[in-house]
This record gives C-alpha cells, structure tokens and sequence, in this order.
C-alpha cells in the first residue's frame, strides 16, 4: 500500500512503501521511500507493532540486494563448463519438465532430488508450494536447510508433542531468570524465538531484577551482556542440561504435580535422568560441579525462568537430546505453559495445524538408500545427499532441483557434494544468483527480486515472543517477464503431472480453473487460513475476526496480544499429555550415559560456527555494505592453543581436518574457549567471483569444507557442524613438511 505522509525525516508527499523484512527470523518492520518505481531509501518502520522501530544493517540493505546488477533476471541453459545463455520462460520450464520425466520414467521417482534452502521460510507462497512440488516430483529424496540446523528441534517436538512445528518460545518479555545455550540473540534476533531487539529485551530482564545466564564455548555478544558466562566444551550442551534436570529432582525442587498431571512416561524418563549427576559430567563438559549445581538451584528457585537452546546444541552430535533435555528442565520445573516460561504462539495463520494435516509431521518414517539416515518432517539429512548422488543402484539420485539454497557451501565436506553435482544427468537450480551450487545447474531460472512480492509472515509467526498478523505489499513492481518464486514451483508441478496442493482431486479442480483465468495463487489459500485461524472470522460476515483484508488494511499490522499460558492447545498426542519417554531419546541418553565416563583429551581442538549480524548464510555477501570494512572471515583461537601449534601473531595458518585442509585467517582471542575454535559459516565465495563481483572479492573459505558428512547426530542423522576434530599449524611447516 501506498501512502503519501510525513515520517520521519520524509515531506509531505513522500511515496512510502511498509514492509516486512524477509532475511531473517526477526521479521523487522521497514519504511521504503520510492520514487520512479525504484527504491530511495530504507528505514525502520517506527510504528510497526512488533519490532517498533528496530532493524538490522540487512533489512537496510534489501533495496541493493533488489538491485545488484549481478542478480540474475532471465532464465539460463548451459552452455559448457561455467557458460550459459539465456533461455525463455516457456522453453526451460517445457526442458525441465521433459528431463525429469525422463529420468524418473527410466529410473524410478527416487531418482529426482530436491534440496529447499532456507529462504522458503521466509517465502510464503514457496512453502505453500511445498507438498504440491514433492507430490509431483514422485520422490522421497527431498532434503532442505532445515535437515543442517533445525531437524533435532523438529524430532524433539515429535516426541514430547506429537507436531514437529510444537515449538515452545522463550516468554522473555516476562521472564526473570534466562538460561540460554547455543543461541547468540543479540546477533540473530532469535532463532526459534523470533523477537525484533533482543538487545533491549535482554536489558530488560535485568532491568526488572532477573538474570541472564548464556552458556557457551565463545564469549558471544550476547554472552559479553549477560549476568553470567559459563564456558562449555562444545557438543556436551545435553549432558549439562540434564544434570541440570538431574539436580532440580534430586533437590527436591521439581514439580512432581506437574508432572503427573500434564506428562506421561516420567516413571521410564526418572531413572536415566539420575545417571547424569553435575559431578558425573563435569569433566565431560568441561562445567565444574559447583557451577551447575548453583545454575540448577538458581533456576528452580526463580519464581519466572525458562531455558533456551538453539543451533549451537542442535548441529552437535546429540543436538536432538540437548533440545529435549531443554524442554525437560522446563518441564520438571513446571515453566511449560507457564508466564515467563516457555509458551506457544497463537498465530494468525495456525501453521502446526496445517502440518498435521498436509503430513508434515513425523520421523523416521522413511530412510535414505545408502545409510539408512531417518526422514524429520518430511526431510532427509543433507549429509546423506552427495552420496545418494554417487552410489549406483535403484534409487540413485540423477535428477536434482534445488530451490533458494547453496548447499556447497552450507552442507558438510562441500567439495565431495560439488563433485557429485557434476555427476548429475540434470540438475535444475531456482536462484537469482550463479553461486557455489547453481553453477553446476543445467538451467538455472531466476526468481522476481525481493521487494517486488507481497509477503506474509507464514511460519516465523508460530515462534514468535508476541502474536501479531501483517501482510506487506510489494515495494515495487516485478520487471517484464519476472516470475515469483511459487509461480515458477508451480509451472515445474504442473509440468509433472502435479498442481498447488498436491491433493489429486483439488488440483485437478485448481487446474481446471487456471484455463478459465481463475488459477490457485497463495493469497486463496490464506484467505481460509486467515478466517479459520486461531484468530479469525470463520463463516459470520461481520465481526471482530480476521479476515485477510482487515490485515491487508492495516499498514503496519496488527498486534494480536502477548503470548498466552498454558500448553495444551499445542501438545497433539491423542492423550493431550507431553510424551516423555520416546524411544529414540531414552536410547540416545543410554548412549550419552556411556559417553560421558570418557574425558577429552588434553590434545583436543575442536571447530565450532559462528554466526554475524551483516551475512544470512550465504548470499549477502554479493552487497558491498555487507562486507565493508575488516576482514570477518577470521579463525577465533585461543592463544594457549596458537602458542601449543607454534602460531604467535595474527595471520594466516593451516587448518586440517580428517576430510579437508586448508589455510586460513587466524585471530588470537581470548573470547574462545581454550581447545575450540571458531569460523563463520557462508563463506568461500572463489568459484562464484565470475559471476558475483563482490563476494569473490571477499571469498573467505567454507567453514563446512572442514567438516565431516559421515559424522551425523545421534537420533535423526543430520550434519555435526559443531564440535569437529581439527589440527592447526603454521603455513611454514606445512610448506616445508611437503618439501
């Protein structure tokens, strides 16, 4: 919508455009001054209810993502190695539809793969897309972003919930005492906790006489302001967290009523429980004792608490236990449902429901051919793609699409997956980028640029700290023969045999309706959602519900209220209790039980990520304010370690690995934890600097080619990102060890 007011520094007359930012989970409100159809200005949309005024330096940069003249706007066939040419809309969607086919006529639907990045969480109308494609595909091989970072949490929330998308949110607009580990908020805004400012809502907790306590290898921005730091050794976040369990039972402190009310299988979960023990797991994680038997008490005895875990605890060897170990020291404490607990959302667009009823919720209901890794909502581990594309035999993969991701550089050992793309007998890639993946892509077909679709907030929504409903109009129009992301899914369904839903009967109805000018589109589809939400008008004509023109009507959204108790509008097990005792979780604390008698060695050097506020994964590093000034790409180390493997300065080492070695930029720091180190993830932009003049300016190196895809977690076999065995050593001895 387009209004003419003053605001801020803008005269009367000023064009303004307000939106939602879709590059991260914050979901920022922002104000666009156009002028001629193109964008002036971008700032922080003061009035929007959620994030009032707060934005990151990546929502001010969306108009030069909009615009750099390295986005791609016209389809691409190749040519030959690294060259393409344009192709029309028509005839590469008519060839990709003809090579898919083909390929799964001759070898099956298994042997078409696709990968979904992470943009279709931010994409409304891609994930609305999402069943409908696989439908059509014919395949079980899919595989996404999620499978790196968030499948454990997905697995937990099975289990204890009986919904993959039963997320429990931190309520910390109401909290007194934060336990956070593996999150820095203060960089990512949230992570499963989508909260604009987290800077001033962490303030706030201290402000109002709570604490925050972060628990971390790395001395993080967030940790640098909270109350309390307590450095961990990477991957051993489960065990810390369920001696912290452990102790509030044995203390006599947990909430037995609560317990036997709301849960079942507390009698199978007890006795593991008490196998982990602060003194049993104290060399393990490298927490002495006293400190988290203190954090226990701490907790238990603040009247509002809640614990938070995020991606560093989920892309760890047992990152599925340490989101359900998380949620059992909220549970024993009896903070699930509880005011300053952990909560659920009640989102406008009811996206749990929905899931249940398009089968997006469950695990292990399928495995991968080669390894037998399990399937989370509806997803196979990443790391099990590159050999699916190798090993010969029914099933091998040979056709791939990938959709809005780079998983060269985002999945483990990226070199082997780069090599096994060139395998492909065809491989398709949805981008406005020749990046590290699609360069290996046969076509390559752009999608409109970021401020030209309308945008509503479809799962974020559902992880939210306040419950608020917004729909943003495009910024500016699409150019000539542009086409949204779902419009191109939906082509590639269509030309499948498929349609929008993936339900047989209502595509072939939506199909139908297309040639008559009535064709399906995302809006249709949260127009119902919208009136039969948890916040709608359902069938009355009138009437205080939503409906999506009183959302679409409010400028800058609506503020639906804070986050309300209680828990059983979102546990989905027929019982209606929180499931204790899933198989896969007790088997994997039996597995840690065992794990945790044997201490690390002296010798240890572990690689751990690092997340920064300018880069969103991979594909902001094409706009020059993202990557102006000093160089990010750095390896943290810990001078103990860089005096051990006789690195004294600042500069350049070699970096080894059981699959990779390279060199790197080495910072010395004492904000790492002594036996860690720690690079950015997203870099390693040298075979994009062809086609993407400013990121192969500042390549840096893939902290992922360091990492191991035969490594996979404990419960649903995704990546170990965090915690991988590396060696560091001067470039000079390796110069002249291969002398």
């Amino acid at each position: 919508m387009l209004l003419s007011t003053r605001y801020g520094s803008h005269t009367l007359g000023a064009e303004l455009v307000f939106r939602t930012c879709t590059l991260c989970e914050a979901g920022c409100g922002l104000a666009f001054e156009v002028e001629g159809g193109r964008v002036v200005s971008a700032r922080p949309d003061l009035y929007d209810p959620f994030s009032k005024g707060h934005v990151c330096p990546k929502g001010i940069a969306l108009p030069a993502l909009h615009d750099d003249p390295d986005r791609l706007r016209q389809p691409l066939r190749r040519t030959g190695p690294d060259a393409f040419e344009p192709i029309g809309w028509g005839e590469a969607i008519a060839l990709a539809g003809e090579r898919f086919r083909a390929i799964r006529a001759a070898h099956g639907g298994d042997a078409l793969a696709v990968y979904l990045g992470n943009p279709i969480v931010h994409n409304h109308g891609a994930l609305l897309m999402r069943h409908g494609l696989l439908r059509a595909l014919g395949t079980r091989n899919s595989y996404s972003a999620s499978s790196q970072d968030t499948a454990p949490r997905f697995a937990a929330s099975h289990y204890l919930y009986g919904n993959v998308l039963s997320i429990p949110i931190p309520d910390v607009d109401r909290t007194e005492y934060l336990l956070c580990l593996g999150a820095n908020p203060l960089v990512s805004n949230g992570s499963f906790l989508t909260a604009p400012d987290m800077r001033g809502r962490l303030r706030r907790i201290r402000e109002r006489g709570g604490r925050v306590v972060v628990v971390d290898p790395r001395r993080s921005e967030t940790a640098e302001r909270a109350d309390e730091h307590v450095s961990i050794r990477p991957g051993t976040d489960a065990a810390f967290l369920l001696a912290v369990a452990g102790e509030i039972v044995a203390s006599g402190s947990s909430d037995r009523a609560f317990l036997e009310r709301e849960c079942a299988g507390w009698e199978a979960l007890e006795p593991l429980l008490a196998r982990f023990t602060p003194e049993s797991v104290a060399a393990f994680t490298g927490v002495d004792a006293g400190t988290t038997r203190r954090i226990a008490n701490e907790f238990a005895s603040a009247r509002r608490a809640v614990c938070y875990s995020r991606v560093g605890v989920c892309n760890t060897r047992h990152g599925t236990l340490a989101s359900f170990a998380t949620d059992v020291v909220n549970l024993v404490c009896g903070r699930l449902g509880a005011e300053g607990g952990a909560l659920f959302s009640t989102p406008a667009l009811d996206l749990p429901a929905l899931a249940m009823r398009f089968g997006g919720s469950g695990h292990g209901r399928w495995r991968s051919r080669v390894r037998g890794l399990p399937e989370t909502a509806g997803d196979l581990p990443a790391a099990a793609l590159a050999e699916e594309i190798e090993t010969p035999g029914e099933g091998q993969v040979r056709g791939f699409l990938c959709f809005a991701g780079n998983p060269v550089l985002s999945t483990p050992n990226g070199p082997r997956l780069a090599r096994a793309l060139s395998r492909l007998d065809f491989m398709v890639s949805i981008d406005f980028y020749l990046n590290e993946t699609s360069r290996h892509a046969d076509l390559v077909l752009p999608p409109a640029g970021p401020l030209a679709e309308e945008h509503v907030e479809l799962f974020f929504a559902n992880v939210a700290v306040r419950n608020v409903a917004r729909v943003s109009p495009p910024v500016v129009d699409r150019a000539p023969g542009e086409r949204y992301d779902w419009e191109i899914l939906l082509a590639l369904a269509r030309e499948l045999g498929g349609g929008p839903t993936g339900i047989r009967w209502l595509d072939k109805i939506w199909n139908l309706g297309a040639r008559f000018g009535r064709d399906w589109t995302p809006r249709s589809t949260l127009t119902l959602a919208y009136r039969f939400g948890p916040h709608g008008r359902g069938l009355r004509p009138f009437g205080r519900g939503l409906t999506w023109k009183r959302v679409a009507a409010s400028v800058h959204g609506l503020d639906l209220g804070e986050l309300e108790t209680g828990h059983r509008r979102r546990v989905f097990h027929r019982d209606g209790r929180v499931h204790l005792d899933g198989r896969p979780l007790l088997d994997a604390m039996r597995e840690l039980g065992d794990e945790i008698a044997t201490p690390p060695s002296a010798e240890e050097l572990l690689l751990v990520g690092r997340r920064q506020v300018r880069t969103n994964n991979s594909w902001m590093h094409n706009v020059p304010a993202m990557v102006s000034g000093r160089e990010r790409c750095l390896l943290l180390v810990n001078p103990e370690d860089a005096a051990r493997a006789g690195i004294h300065a600042d500069g350049e080492a070699l970096l080894e690995s059981r699959v990779h070695t390279g060199p790197v930029s080495v910072k010395l720091t004492d904000e790492i934890r002594a036996g860690v180190v720690s690079l950015p993830h997203g870099w390693g932009h040298a075979t994009a600097a062809p086609w993407q003049k400013v990121a192969g300016a500042h390549p840096g190196v893939s902290a992922n080619d360091w990492t191991d895809s035969t490594v996979v977690e404990s419960v649903v076999g995704q990546s170990v990102l965090n915690g991988v065995p590396v060696r560091l050593r001067p470039l000079a001895t390796a110069a002249s060890d291969s002398n």
